[in-house]
């Protein structure tokens, strides 16, 4: 396998222009010159380059639109293209707002359904679970059953550090709480929760886990050394909003949770298409300091759980007898790499399917996502370790019982899936690897 040095490494693309017999000649703009280059991208790289439609480039202003023309709609939900600027913002975890999302829960009320450590409301004591009743004196409840994005956008204002809100919260207690918060500028945590869970069955690790990014790698290594030194002999790992990220910051968790005897194994193979053979390869576990070892795994999973964590599962499927609660996954088995325009002083990053992933059991194409083993509601009505949230609790009923429980639903009913992030989504769960 090769060895990947740095993670902010993209391909180098040459710049492409069109020479016209035309006159006056006009000078390309950056747009016309980035959708040239994307076309030329494509048409190398593109996992499905055989099956694309056929389009004439200069019909398309820019690589944003080309793209939408290019792509093969019967398979790809995820090439995207993105300005440098949005890039460098989401792989360092630098976010401007009150750090949480929020969704609609089974009895239409509006609640915290994740908040970050360094947000404005965290340090105020708002947690996971709070009813949100007002946003700025407003109803929030007929935003969210509408599902009216662009109303709940405009109420909550723009990612800028001069925005305040107020908010009236319902507490657990079931106390009103206004809380006036002014949007900052933070980085997010991705490790949300590290505990242990004493059980019947024994110590049990409980990690809730965000996105696949560079900093990641330090708070990972921070709660499996905890882990490590609770002697955990179970693991739950909670990747419901999880959207997917780094390649290699997945192969890293994975190595924790593998254990020393599966150091440079393989844990996933990359195939490109028949233009790009030699870029073929496969990435290892590796070793990493406190690996665990452990019996069994359970994974918490929902329809946002894509990419890099569908393939946390997969990959170590040969490995263990995963177990996943909640929903089925997104369904995203390929990956991509990161095209840099231009090369030098990079102003766009395309993001076009170039490989699929399979475990070293040869198992991939996972298009439909993983159907759990005991479908459980998204649970917003409780925090993260409480034990009555659904989601964890029927993973300590299965941890120690042996078998997933027999009740249909662990909440009265589903939940309405309404969910607004204040955090923009994952873009599409890019893998970023050196070639």
């Amino acid at each position: 396998m090769k060895k990947f040095a740095f993670l902010l490494f993209f391909l180098a693309v040459g710049l492409i222009s069109c020479k016209k017999d035309v006159s006056p000649v006009t000078t390309p703009t950056v747009d016309e010159i980035a959708r040239d280059t994307l076309y030329s991208v494509m048409n190398r790289y593109y996992f499905w380059y055989k099956l694309m439609p056929v389009v004439v480039e200069t019909n398309y202003k820019d690589p944003y639109t080309l793209l939408d023309a290019m792509e093969y709609k019967t398979l790809d939900r995820w090439s995207f293209v993105q300005t440098y600027d949005q890039y460098v913002a989401q792989n360092t975890g630098a976010f401007v707002g009150h750090g949480i999302s929020m969704g609609l829960d089974p009895f239409n009320q509006v609640r915290i359904a994740e908040i970050y450590h360094n947000s404005p409301l965290y340090s105020l004591g708002v947690r996971r679970g709070w009813i949100v009743k007002k946003l700025n004196g407003t109803d929030l409840a007929p935003i969210f059953l509408a599902n009216d994005a662009a109303a709940y956008n405009q109420l909550i204002g723009a990612s800028s550090t001069s925005v305040t809100n107020t908010f009236l919260f319902q507490t657990p207690a079931g106390k009103d709480s206004t809380i006036t918060s002014t949007k900052a500028s933070f980085t997010l945590n991705t490790v949300i929760l590290a505990d242990t869970l004493h059980l019947k069955s024994g110590i049990t690790g409980h990690l809730v886990f965000d996105e696949f990014i560079p900093p990641s790698v330090q708070e990972l290594q921070s709660a499996f050394t905890y882990f490590s030194q609770n002697n955990i002999t179970d693991l739950i790992v909670d990747l419901r909003y999880n959207g997917g990220g780094d390649l290699n910051v997945l192969t890293n968790m994975a190595s924790y949770v593998a254990g020393s005897s599966k150091f440079n194994t393989t844990f996933l193979t990359l195939t490109f298409n028949d233009k790009n053979t030699a870029s073929n390869q496969s990435f290892n576990f590796t070793s990493v300091t406190g690996p665990l070892s452990i019996s069994r795994l359970v994974v918490i999973t929902t329809r946002g759980t894509a990419s890099a964590s569908e393939d946390f599962i997969n990959g170590l499927k040969p490995s263990f007898d995963v177990k996943t609660i909640g929903d089925t996954t997104n369904g995203k088995p390929v990956g991509m790499v990161g095209f840099a325009y231009p090369s030098n002083q990079p102003v766009y990053l395309f993001w076009p399917i170039t490989f699929s992933l399979v475990n070293s059991a040869g198992q991939g194409d996972f298009y439909k996502g993983f159907v759990p083993d005991k479908y459980v509601p998204d649970d917003i009505t409780h925090d993260w370790n409480d034990r009555s949230e659904a989601c964890l609790k029927e993973s300590i009923y299965y941890l120690e019982h042996g078998n997933v429980s027999s009740k249909e639903l662990m909440i009265k009913q589903p939940s309405t899936g309404v969910m607004f992030p204040e955090k923009p989504l994952k873009n599409n769960n890019a893998y970023i690897i050196k070639k």
